[in-house]
């Protein structure tokens, strides 16, 4: 339930490190405000507690990243992995941001309106893409479903137009793009085919057609199919399956890499592992130091 949660805050749009970030400091500055006693000391253990989750997540996702090898795409396990390639520019499979008109594989946006009472600014838009694209490296190529996906190191593209403040983070066309999730090839030699089903399905097609059965099948022309005929048209209809089966395993099939149902991390980066491994350690270290001020808070407190 709690990775969904998280997830469909990502979905939202919602950044779950800047999220976390002013989380912890709402609850410091509620033990601020209201001062010494218990109010303050639950305030304080909440944002402890976050600290806790929030370090033990960023060196999760720290460990993932460093205990898997990068796979080639036409050769990747069916299962966990991890890939790098290049991200197709293809005019005609592009998108656009719906506000900036930026030509993009994935996109995130939010627009702000300046709140005059408060002069602050107030977020009034909000989206993310979930239009699948390909990489590809020198072996082949992956179509990348990015929904509930955490997309790290996009580039950030900030505008004013017609007074508001527009915030894009995209990922372009043509540059090198890291993936950790669950992998998968559809058809091609991992096409799961049932024989009987499929010369039980033949054989009733052609059962609609009767005149033409008899006309295949019915050797001594009595209007009739006997044991004998019937077992004919049988095997050659299984003969008939099992060589489309044969043609079907030996096209390529079209490998794909989504969410993993057990969720585990699922992450989209323009980063390179190791830029990666640095990002969420600098985390897990500044998540430690929240912690610990907030537990150094609760003592003194308490």
């Amino acid at each position: 339930m709690l990775v969904r949660g998280l997830r469909g805050l990502q979905h939202l749009g919602l950044n779950l490190g800047s999220l976390v970030t002013g989380l912890y400091f709402a609850l410091m500055a509620v033990a601020l405000k209201v001062g010494p006693g218990t109010q303050a000391r639950w305030s304080l253990a909440g944002a402890a507690l976050l600290a806790g989750m929030a370090w033990l997540g960023s060196l999760r996702r720290t460990r993932a990243i460093a205990e898997l090898a990068t796979s080639r795409i036409a050769s990747a396990a069916q299962g966990y992995v991890e890939l790098m390639g290049r991200a197709c520019s293809d005019k005609t499979q592009l998108i656009y941001t719906p506000l900036g008109g930026m030509a993009c594989i994935w996109y995130r946006y939010k627009l702000y309106s300046r709140d005059d009472t408060k002069h602050d600014w107030r977020q009034i838009d909000s989206g993310t893409s979930r239009t699948t694209f390909d990489i590809s490296d020198p072996t082949g190529v992956c179509t990348i479903d990015p929904d509930h996906a955490e997309v790290v190191g996009a580039e950030v593209r900030t505008s004013y137009p017609g007074g508001d403040k527009l915030v894009e983070e995209c990922l372009f066309g043509g540059s090198t793009i890291y993936v950790l999730g669950d992998f998968s090839t559809l058809g091609g030699s991992s096409s799961v085919l049932n024989v009987r089903e499929d010369v039980s399905a033949l054989l009733s097609h052609w059962k609609q057609d009767r005149d033409d059965l008899h006309q295949r099948f019915d050797l001594d022309r009595n209007g009739t199919l006997d044991l004998q005929e019937w077992e004919r048209a049988r095997q050659l209809a299984t003969r008939t399956v099992e060589r489309q089966h044969h043609e079907i395993r030996q096209q390529p099939g079209v490998h794909v890499l989504r969410a993993p149902d057990d969720g585990r991390l699922f992450l989209i980066s323009a980063l390179s592992p190791r830029a990666l491994r640095k990002h969420f350690l600098r985390w897990s270290i500044f998540h430690l130091a929240m912690g610990t001020a907030a537990v150094a808070g609760w003592l003194y407190l308490a």
